[in-house]
């Protein structure tokens, strides 16, 4: 970048010296070469008089640093003024979010967010992995958080965080204390589960398949809330986002059932409309929940 490329040349220039530019800049010597001469090919002029005690300017070199200075200090100038420009996003976002990430990942996120850009609005739709995908498909939405797939040609899907999915038992359940449980002691329980068109309900039900589980009845609520109160109740097991159940876990309100194999993860994904008009508030949004990392 011609940029980075003016800023080790003024580097040298202010320090007289390659290694302590590099030192400086903290990057290699050859790099530091390698800058100065890709500059001295981008310009047709020697900038430097090199000996093993200091670098002095050439005549060239004296001109281009002059301009170089300012064309940093505006360089840097227009980048706070961009990120000024950043803090005063304005606008309203509507944002839709399957019930995991609405109740227990979300509001986290729109504090942080709310808190650094203050002027922004934003209205919050909740309901399952289905419901989602079809508002967002219809352009009622702006954008979606989903647990579950997508698969339409009209999205443009984007993981952006991981979540562990595990089985949870009411506290006295024989299995809650178990050190590891395998299929096998899974086979004939009652399980409580959410309902059609949920990722939850869809991670779930794979899971069952896959193991070849037999359940003895099941028990459907239509929110992961519903599922965990029911569980804590003791009417069965259920498969839930860690998210969902932390608290309770760490309370002993509920136990964990600990298969005898790796986590069970997926994905949350960033989901839009690929012909939308995506706002600078919704992108500025976006861009935010990529750079989270908890």
């Amino acid at each position: 970048m011609i940029i980075e490329a003016l800023r080790v040349f003024v580097t040298v220039t202010e320090q007289s010296h390659f290694s302590r530019a590099a030192d400086l800049l903290n990057i290699s010597q050859p790099g530091v070469s390698l800058h100065i001469r890709n500059l001295e090919n981008e310009v047709g002029a020697k900038l430097l008089h090199r000996s093993p005690k200091q670098v002095r300017l050439t005549e060239a070199g004296d001109m281009l640093y002059k301009t170089a200075k300012q064309i940093l200090s505006l360089y840097e100038g227009t980048k706070q003024d961009i990120h000024r420009l950043q803090d005063k996003v304005t606008g309203t976002i509507q944002i839709g979010a399957s019930f995991t990430i609405g109740e227990y990942v979300l509001p986290k996120r729109l504090a942080a967010f709310a808190a650094q850009y203050p002027l922004v609005e934003m209205q919050v739709t909740i309901g399952n992995t289905e419901e989602i995908v079809q508002a967002v498909r219809a352009n009622e939405l702006d954008l979606g958080l989903i647990e579950g797939e997508a698969n339409a040609a009209d999205l443009v899907i984007t993981p952006y965080m991981k979540d562990e999915m595990i089985l949870i038992a009411p506290a006295a359940h024989p299995l809650a204390s178990a050190h590891f449980v395998d299929a096998d002691m899974l086979q004939n329980e009652v399980w409580v589960l959410r309902e059609s068109g949920s990722g939850t309900r869809a991670f779930s039900d794979q899971f069952t398949q896959d193991a070849q589980i037999v359940q003895k009845r099941s028990y459907v609520f239509n929110s992961s809330q519903s599922v965990k109160e029911a569980v804590i109740s003791g009417l069965g097991i259920a498969m839930l986002s860690r998210w969902v159940v932390r608290r309770e876990l760490e309370s002993g309100e509920m136990g964990e059932l600990r298969l005898n194999r790796d986590r069970f993860e997926r994905s949350f994904s960033i989901i839009r409309h690929r012909e939308g008009a995506a706002t600078m508030a919704s992108d500025v949004f976006v861009q935010k929940l990529l750079l989270a990392s908890d």
